[in-house]
């Protein structure tokens, strides 16, 4: 199976007066939802029901949700690590700057050694 991708064409924000060139775009092919994933989990497995794994998945949201709020990096081994990203207006000085000129927060990613590997060994095709 590969990674699908379609092309879109865009403008360069930084100088509107250049040519447009065309981008590739990762396209889905679905999604895999949390009931899902706890459904294919406990099919690996012998002893859990995908219920369990379920109630383990919905725990393990609410403590990802917890720690981070508290400002901590969330590690999960090889598999990788979530941490909150701000964006925010920029002053002249240290003196003058305040929390409301935070603009923007994200949780970002990012994969651990697993998730690199797979990426490396990507295969790519157009979207028909």
């Amino acid at each position: 199976m590969a990674v699908t991708y379609v092309l879109v064409e865009r403008g360069n924000p930084g100088n509107p007066e250049a040519p447009k060139k065309f981008y590739a775009q990762s396209k889905s092919s679905g999604e895999l939802t949390l009931r899902k994933l706890s459904k294919e989990i406990a099919e690996g497995s012998t002893t859990v029901s995908d219920t369990d794994v379920l109630a383990v998945l919905n725990d393990l949201t609410k403590i990802l949700r917890r720690h981070l709020g508290n400002g901590e990096i969330v590690r999960f081994g090889d598999f990788g690590s979530f941490q909150i990203a701000l964006t925010s207006n920029g002053v002249e000085t240290a003196e003058k700057f305040h929390p409301s000129l935070i603009k923007n927060q994200k949780v970002t990613f990012r994969p651990g050694i697993d998730l690199k590997e797979m990426l490396s060994t990507l295969k790519y095709e157009k979207a028909k």
